[in-house]
């Protein structure tokens, strides 16, 4: 069992490694593609790639069962990744990037309403204001600028609620499926939804201009952060529970900084640094709990910290 466990925490662990260098990815290919078409050609590509690697189809058990990948492909691929593309045109990204660090706590309140044996307790809401504290710090790094436009902060709350329903919603989804299978067929139902707005939009079923950087940056995606990740992601819910695996998604602005520093070149403060630690006690805090006197230790080290970098 504790095998079994660790396997779980460490899948999430490479999972979320893998979701937090896609912002780079991202990045470079907005310059030629709309955010539908990045979401329609990485998901067309999981999909692909998840058929020839499991071809075998299974007979589900009636019209519910068929309506839950439904759901799992309407929130899990379609509604978060629209809603916060959609949210970047309204509102700051460090705002986004912010609010997408509430998927552990939203994901702890649906699972304590939707599920028997997953509940909201108190050491995850400390986990939480600490890990969104150090989540801010490395998002800002130092460029302290928060401007709220509420349609903007709206969808990008909206994003992490549909994919906290996402997460819940597999948990309660028969495990005796095979995992690419459930995988493929919710990639299928997100296809399937997001084509009518592909139409819509006027949006290119072939990107009109090809480069190798373009093809890396979409195999990528396609292959391992979808195909590869949410296979993973499945298998970790399955294991380590939901709310578990979702207190790792704390991790990923700070991945995200790492990956901008030795890809982008971006430049890391000590605010960011300090909010790396948070991040990461946030984590620990959230899965063992913490006793006052560590946590006020560790508050007082950073207060140290910050006055002798003139930042308090």
């Amino acid at each position: 069992m504790r095998r079994r466990a660790l396997y779980g925490h460490l899948i999430t662990l490479l999972t979320v490694s893998i979701w937090g260098t896609t912002f780079v990815c991202t990045k470079v290919m907005l310059e030629d593609l709309t955010p539908v078409e990045i979401l329609f050609y990485r998901f067309l590509i999981g999909y692909i790639a998840l058929f020839f690697i499991y071809p075998k189809t299974h007979k589900t058990k009636g019209a519910k069962e068929e309506l839950m990948f439904f759901g799992l492909g309407l929130s899990g691929v379609v509604l978060y990744f629209l809603l916060e593309n959609m949210a970047l045109k309204f509102t700051l990204a460090t705002n986004v990037g912010l609010l997408s660090g509430t998927v552990p706590i939203l994901t702890a309140i649906v699972s304590h309403f939707f599920t028997t044996d997953e509940k909201f307790s108190r050491k995850l809401f400390g986990g939480f204001m600490v890990a969104i504290a150090g989540t801010a710090m490395v998002i800002f790094n130092a460029q302290v600028v928060l401007k709220l436009n509420p349609l903007g902060d709206f969808l990008a709350l909206m994003a992490p609620l549909a994919w906290a329903f996402y997460s819940v919603l597999l948990k309660k989804f028969d495990s005796g499926y095979n995992p690419i299978f459930v995988t493929r067929k919710t990639f299928f139902y997100g296809l399937l939804t997001v084509f009518p707005i592909m139409i819509f939009n006027g949006s290119n079923f072939i990107p009109q201009k090809i480069s190798l950087q373009l093809v890396l940056n979409i195999g990528f995606l396609g292959l391992v952060a979808s195909a590869l990740c949410f296979v993973t992601w499945n298998k970790a819910i399955e294991i380590i529970g939901t709310i578990k695996a979702s207190n790792y998604i704390y991790l990923v602005p700070l991945i995200s900084m790492v990956t901008s520093i030795l890809v982008l070149n971006e430049k890391v403060t000590s605010l960011a640094i300090a909010g790396g630690f948070l991040i990461l006690t946030g984590v620990y805090i959230s899965e063992h709990g913490l006793k006052a006197q560590w946590l006020n230790r560790f508050v007082g080290l950073l207060k140290r910290h910050f006055a002798k970098e003139g930042i308090v």
